[in-house]
């Protein structure tokens, strides 16, 4: 980014807004970065480095013409122009522009999919069923599993996690979501127990900082390593193509909807900001119930 920032300092000073006035989380901060050192390098090349209110509308389109020429799915190059359009709008506020560029720019349409989840009898399968080591590794493992299903919670979120967010009395988890957000999640007794035997089996670490998940050296747990760790075991179980703890949001989501639980509910379990977000776990209902009316009415 720093031939970004020579020739595009608004960029630098954007960034700084979102990570320290918005306080946006570290992977956001990281996708914006992203996505304005593709445009404006593109920018560089291909249009003599125009400065900031030269910007046309032309020049966004072509960008994106290429991104789609590159086979950039719809759902990333949205995501690239809700942060164009963003970034446009705070230098419009700034008097750095007076006609934002992207006023006729029209975000692809994104085709909808319901969110893939695994099945309740899978789920079932692996933490009845399924055996996993007789050691510290083996109790993490499963944990963060049972923790991933019974909370709902992003992967950002729980490598977060600190002993201290445990509450014991009360069962619940205090859980720093996007923006910074708490919530607080209900937790079962059992899990409660399984955390409270974890936390005094945890080895001791010079890197050991409260913590909650750590390695067998007493190491924070990373994303990389929570991907793997939720992709071996799934695969071990279902059949589904994305095998991430994304899915396990999905399940716990899914699963609370097809029994019945209260849609404001379960947007304030996900730490959804609106409830448009929530209502996709409806559709996943409604094909439930598609299926039940189609194997017993007689007349289906």
């Amino acid at each position: 980014m720093s031939l970004i920032f020579q020739y595009y300092p608004q960029v630098k000073l954007y960034i700084e807004y979102l990570q320290f006035e918005k306080r946006y989380s570290k992977n956001t901060i990281e996708a914006y970065q992203n996505d304005f050192d593709q445009f404006f390098i593109f920018l560089i090349d291909q249009y003599n480095k125009p400065t900031i209110a030269q910007i046309l509308p032309v020049y966004i389109r072509s960008w994106l013409a290429t991104l789609k020429s590159d086979s950039i799915s719809s759902k990333s190059i949205n995501r690239k122009v809700s942060a164009l359009k963003s970034f446009f709008k705070y230098q419009l506020k700034l008097g750095v522009i007076e006609i934002n560029p992207m006023n006729t720019i029209s975000s692809p349409k994104i085709g909808k999919r319901l969110p893939e989840f695994v099945q309740e009898a899978h789920l079932d399968t692996l933490f009845n069923e399924m055996k996993f080591s007789d050691d510290f590794k083996g109790s993490t493992d499963r944990l963060v599993l049972l923790l991933f299903y019974e909370t709902g919670m992003r992967v950002s979120e729980l490598v977060s996690l600190k002993e201290i967010d445990v509450d014991v009395a009360n069962c619940n988890l205090k859980v720093l979501g996007k923006g910074n957000k708490e919530r607080l999640i209900p937790l079962s007794k059992e899990i409660i127990n399984l955390l409270e035997k974890y936390i005094s089996s945890k080895p001791v670490s010079n890197l050991d900082i409260g913590m909650l998940f750590v390695n067998e050296k007493g190491n924070p747990l990373n994303r990389h390593v929570v991907y793997k760790l939720v992709n071996h075991y799934l695969s071990l179980v279902t059949t589904i193509h994305k095998k991430s703890p994304h899915i396990l949001r999905h399940s716990f989501a899914t699963h609370l909807m097809n029994n019945g639980a209260d849609l404001n509910a379960v947007k304030e379990l996900l730490g959804h900001s609106s409830l448009a977000s929530t209502q996709v776990y409806t559709h996943n209902s409604i094909e439930k119930l598609k299926e039940v009316f189609r194997k017993a009415h007689p007349k289906s």
